[in-house]
């Protein structure tokens, strides 16, 4: 059967109340930091063409013959030094958003459910909006949690709900958040991370932003991810109060031999150390919640690189995670899509 049956809908048209819903979509995470798990999910994401644009014909071999090969002991140890007692950070951060985001819509008079979900790993975005659909949600907003908008992370969304869609016979109402790289709120949220972490440890000698990185070719076919991390680093800067010197962008977790988005984080963080600079702040306004590539990447190789060369003094300020003032910003976000839609909640029976 091509189309998923709707048994509440045969025997009951109103046993579930019409209410509106929210999905906060995250990339994903290995279930477990193991070699094993780490190769399931970097099978999974490593497969999508959205991330990596390359015929498939060329791809495969590389993928299952080297990469799913070499590459899931190698990231399971990264894993395993980043693993809390609760689990993968990105899920523990995103699954507390989700709490969090409910609790702050109800104060603020939005009723709507809320669930979170993984674009890679579990749970899935197939999951929760089959749950969703479950719980009688007729409406649901979208949220990649992702600022920039980038093909191969935002699109890549809207792909998987769209899959979803195609064996959903009942198909909700569906609206989709792009990007919030310049919102006052998401802003703000920023430059409170910051300036909290100047009054304990003090200001560094330069700001250094790292957001993940894409092939330089996507900016080329029209990617708009590149120029909009410029302008978050640029309002980011103006809230702050920084000269043009003090604040420097770059982009990590290149892979592959392609030329990606320059310049490169730990080569910067290299190059600065050599020049003299003693003392560098580095935060990675990209990710909503900390995870590898911020604790282990960035945290801990960055780190590390950054001494070698001759640095003195590295510190990472974390990603927004769950601070008042980004859940805050979340809710204004979530209202604003919200507009024009019922906010009835499901019946207590639902």
């Amino acid at each position: 059967m091509r189309f998923a049956p709707e048994p509440d809908l045969v025997h009951d048209p109103l046993a579930k109340r019409p209410h509106t819903g929210v999905l906060l979509c995250n990339l994903g995470t290995p279930d477990a930091p193991t070699p094993q798990a780490v190769r399931r999910y970097l099978a999974e994401f490593l497969s999508d063409p959205r991330v990596v644009e390359i015929p498939r014909l060329v791809w495969w071999p590389v993928l299952h013959g080297i990469i799913l090969r070499l590459r899931p002991r190698r990231s399971a140890a990264k894993y395993a030094s980043i693993w809390t007692p609760e689990g993968s950070p990105l899920k523990t951060w995103t699954k507390k958003q989700s709490k969090l985001l409910t609790g702050y819509l109800g104060e603020r008079g939005q009723r709507a459910t809320v669930r979170y979900a993984m674009r890679y790993g579990n749970p899935s975005i197939a999951s929760a909006l089959d749950l969703m659909k479950r719980d009688g949600a007729t409406r649901i907003l979208v949220i990649p949690l992702y600022p920039q908008y980038a093909a191969s992370t935002t699109a890549s969304v809207v792909d998987a709900v769209g899959l979803w869609a195609q064996r959903t016979r009942a198909v909700p109402e569906l609206r989709f958040v792009n990007r919030y790289h310049d919102d006052a709120g998401y802003i703000a949220a920023l430059v409170k991370r910051v300036r909290d972490h100047w009054m304990v440890n003090g200001r560094a000698d330069k700001l250094v932003l790292s957001f993940h990185g894409v092939p330089e070719r996507t900016r080329a076919l029209g990617d708009p991810y590149h120029d909009e991390c410029q302008t978050t680093a640029r309002l980011l800067a103006e809230r702050l109060s920084l000269r043009a010197d003090e604040l420097i962008v770059s982009f990590q977790s290149r892979f592959g031999k392609a030329k990606w988005l320059q310049p490169y984080t730990e080569p910067t963080l290299i190059d600065l150390a050599r020049q003299g600079v003693k003392r560098v702040d580095v935060m990675c306004p990209g990710f909503s919640a900390d995870c590898l590539e911020t604790l282990e990447e960035i945290a801990v190789e960055a780190h590390a690189a950054f001494l070698r060369a001759g640095g003195k003094a590295f510190h990472y300020i974390p990603c927004l995670n769950d601070q008042h003032e980004w859940i805050a910003a979340l809710a204004q976000l979530t209202m604003r899509h919200l507009q024009g839609w019922p906010d009835e909640l499901p019946s207590s029976n639902g």
